[in-house]
């Protein structure tokens, strides 16, 4: 059987849903597999900027109003799933929908209205998922990174040892959650202990960088693929972009609305991440926690088997 037939047969196409802090995306991919590792393509990319964490973080719960528009985003998730006939779907809600103090009368009543079920998955369950797919990027394998993913809600760091997840940890530091000033010092701090302590035990660290905002910054920058940003060149962006109006970053920098309130503040968690560890660049392979997912679900339908020598703690 050709490789072309082998992988229509296997039928290598999965859906990721990640409902985050800021914005609900649906992801739906396609693994192609390589000798060395497998390669996530995607087919299409949907995202609906909710902001479910400017509820949570100020107040506690999800309004009425969110919990319609979820339903609505979820069902139209639900039926674009259907026409490319994917066979796998999974759907994880993080940071804001952890915290809801009604979640689980969220939880039921979006999965009886949009047929979907949400499964809430905690900060190192994440932190896993977005550390899946170190294993689709051409980075150097038998190196030692430190992972970082700024989200709306929560920041999740994790230290990898030649591709085995050694240390993992999140932390109520996100975008969202910075603008609604609902960040405590006790966070910073305990942040700040981590990452010390790995910089003392290795010295000099290597990043990856995840996260639509560390990617636009990448992007403003005018990097090429694989070149990676210094901490100036995050400095630089930071403050070109924080000199705009929001209405100007909107009107000429093109930024989303709902990213353009939020790109500034995820660039002064990843300055201070970067350093409280002595970290001098971060690695930018445009992916996150919907990549990580369309792994994990490959991985559990044949990847022990292509793949033995894959941590068996990310699969």
């Amino acid at each position: 059987m050709t490789n072309y037939l082998r992988h229509i047969a296997r039928n290598l196409t999965y859906a990721a849903i990640d409902i985050g802090s800021n914005a609900v995306r649906l992801l739906v991919a396609e693994v192609i597999e390589r000798d060395d590792h497998p390669v996530i393509k995607k087919q299409t990319l949907v995202r609906v900027p909710m902001r479910l964490g400017e509820d949570v973080f100020e107040n506690g719960s999800i309004v009425r109003a969110k919990c319609d528009q979820l339903i609505k985003s979820l069902k139209a998730f639900r039926l674009l799933t259907e026409v490319y006939g994917v066979p796998y779907v999974r759907c994880c809600g993080t940071s804001a929908m952890r915290e809801a103090t009604n979640r689980e009368e969220i939880l039921t009543r979006v999965e009886m209205e949009s047929g979907v079920h949400i499964e809430v998955i905690g900060g190192k369950d994440e932190a896993d998922l977005i550390v899946n797919t170190f294993w689709t990027q051409d980075l150097l394998k038998d190196r030692s990174y430190l992972y970082i993913d700024v989200g709306g809600g929560s920041t999740e760091l994790t230290w990898l040892e030649k591709g085995r997840r050694v240390k993992s940890a999140s932390f109520k530091i996100g975008t969202v959650r910075t603008l609604k000033g609902k960040v405590e010092p006790e966070a910073w701090e305990e942040m700040r202990l981590f990452l010390e302590d790995l910089r003392e035990q290795h010295g000099s660290l290597l990043a990856i960088g995840t996260g639509g905002n560390i990617n636009r910054i990448f992007k403003e920058n005018s990097n090429s693929f694989g070149e990676p940003l210094s901490r100036n060149d995050i400095q630089k962006q930071r403050d070109r972009i924080a000199s705009y109006s929001f209405e100007d970053r909107v009107k000429m920098l093109r930024l989303r609305p709902d990213r353009a309130d939020v790109i500034v503040p995820a660039a002064d968690i990843f300055l201070r991440v970067m350093d409280s560890a002595a970290i001098t660049e971060v690695f930018v392979p445009k992916v996150g926690l919907a990549d990580g997912i369309i792994y994990d679900l490959y991985m559990k339908q044949f990847g022990r088997v292509k793949y033995p020598n894959v941590d068996p703690v990310l699969v």
